[in-house]
């Protein structure tokens, strides 16, 4: 290993090269927002003297450890986040690259998954070292506020104080593409060819990035994966979820000013009752309800794909698809899942579906009818939530005529925990990042390194050229990569069970 030094904006920092891959750990992008900063929109780091060690990752977010309620034997091999302490000080990055000079190399933006209440950009899983060994690029990955510190709406209740609280995680995102924008090129990157990429809730957050005016510039292409978010919270969902929050504290709008002399553990607390008492929502209205971004009309002006595609954006080639199993992680353990039979499907899927559960129902067993009836539930949640939602994106960018947008299905199905996980919600980010070697999610069959290398070089190619190896999509050929054991394209695969929902959408 050896040292090397980067000069940035604010200072120098000194990170490690390990095997012809430079990294800096825990660069801080932004002033920490305590005290009166809270809720308050980020401002850019101070500047230092002398050299600032970059070889350490920094604090992460404030979160729950288990806030999706995940039995034992799940969280041994699903890192929600970091193994770092958590802070509100937590506005920091990391930057690995394939060189630090040379020609300019394609710059990929990972934003973490976990909703927009837990997670971090130091997972194990999102490791940027071997997309960097794989190809000359430099990867990209952040904390920011996340929860009820970063997206509780309390300008409409407490007034031109919290200006910009609902929205405050989005508006660090942006300061840390104008941090890339500003250093990148410093670190070998090119601040001209950025990619913003993310999965589950970090696809979301593309999704927002995706609508907001002050972003524009700062990204060039996007990747959604397996986070599709058609409609956000409006200031109405945002201000309930605040009057709940607040009732926990024991708080209303006249005593909010207080809020920022609460300690952030009764915050973190006070948000998983309100969390908890939307957990059974449709996943239709996950994106509305609870922690979220709110559009606020100016800095997030609506969306960020309702009624359409963001016009700010519509230059923007897209990447965006969805796991075969989805939901297999977060409901395959659950009693009413492992208890449906046939006879019982139709009444299980009504909470997600209503009136139209025996239609649905219908169309699925017609399609796949030798599949069990948990599996048929499972599939059919996710599609509902993730799958579906994720077209009918593509086809409101689509619609635009302004840039072509691809699309993939992950099917590769993990043999651990007896194979009940099958193709899972987040099984793809190891395939991305290469470090299936260590995700323990992804067994130890030794046919896994070949997919992640086919998937790593899939999305390098768009990030460099806008393009990753397939047709793009169209309303007519549907164009789809499957990932598999042997990947492959297919035009509309699964198809009937997408035209089941086509009279409800």
């Amino acid at each position: 290993m050896t040292d090397v030094v980067v000069e940035t904006a604010a200072g120098r920092v000194r990170g490690r090269e390990e095997q012809g891959v430079s990294i800096f750990k825990g660069i801080p992008y932004a002033a920490p927002p305590l005290g009166e900063l809270r809720w308050r929109p980020p401002r850019k780091a101070e500047p230092w003297s002398g050299t600032r060690d970059a070889l350490a990752y920094a604090n992460i977010s404030v979160q729950e450890d288990n806030a999706f309620a995940l039995p034992d034997d799940l969280m041994a091999i699903f890192p929600l986040g970091g193994s770092e302490p958590m802070s509100e000080d937590c506005l920091y990055l990391n930057v690995w690259t394939s060189g630090l000079s040379g020609k300019k190399r394609p710059v990929l933006f990972w934003c973490h998954g976990g909703g927009f209440f837990v997670g971090s950009g130091s997972s194990p899983w999102n490791d940027g070292t071997n997309l960097c060994r794989r190809d000359d690029v430099v990867v990209v990955a952040f904390n920011h506020r996340l929860g009820a510190l970063g997206y509780l709406h309390l300008e409409d209740i407490a007034g031109e104080e919290f200006a910009g609280s609902g929205t405050a995680g989005m508006r660090d995102i942006v300061l840390a593409l104008e941090w890339v924008r500003d250093n990148i090129e410093r670190f070998g990157g090119d601040p001209g060819n950025v990619t913003i990429f993310g999965e589950s809730g970090g696809g979301a957050k593309v999704s927002v990035l995706l609508a907001l005016p002050s972003a524009k510039g700062l990204f060039h292409k996007a990747i959604i994966q397996s986070g599709p978010a058609l409609q956000m919270a409006s200031p109405e969902d945002g201000t309930k979820t605040a009057r709940q929050l607040l009732a926990e504290l024991g708080l209303d709008a006249r005593s909010a000013g207080k809020l920022r002399t609460v300690p952030a553990g009764k915050i973190l607390a006070a948000q998983g009752v309100v969390q908890a008492s939307i957990r059974n929502a449709s996943p239709v209205e996950r994106r509305r309800l609870g922690i979220n971004p709110v559009i606020d009309g100016s800095f997030f002006p609506g969306g960020p794909f309702t009624p359409e595609a963001p016009a700010v954006s519509a230059h923007v080639p897209l990447m965006i698809g969805s796991n075969k199993d989805e939901q297999a992680l977060f409901l395959g353990h659950l009693p009413w899942v492992q208890g449906v039979s046939h006879d019982t499907l139709v009444a299980a899927m009504k909470p997600n579906l209503g009136d139209s559960a025996e239609r649905i129902v219908a169309g699925y067993r017609a399609a796949q009818p030798d599949l069990p009836a948990d599996q048929l539930a499972l599939i059919i949640v996710g599609d509902l939530g993730i799958r579906m939602m994720s077209l009918e994106m593509v086809e409101r960018k689509l619609a635009q005529k302004a840039a072509e947008s691809f699309v993939y299905l992950f099917a590769w199905e993990t043999p651990v925990l007896g194979g009940r996980l099958r193709s899972c919600h987040t099984l793809e980010i190891p395939f991305v990042f290469d470090t299936v070697g260590t995700a323990a999610i992804t067994g130890d069959d030794p046919g896994r390194f070949k997919l992640a290398e086919r998937m790593s070089r899939c999305w390098i190619d768009f990030a460099r050229t806008g393009n990753p190896g397939w047709a793009p999509y169209s309303t007519t050929e549907r164009a789809t990569m499957v990932f598999d054991t042997v990947s492959r394209v297919e035009n509309d695969p699964f198809s009937a069970e997408r035209r089941v929902w086509e009279d409800k959408r």
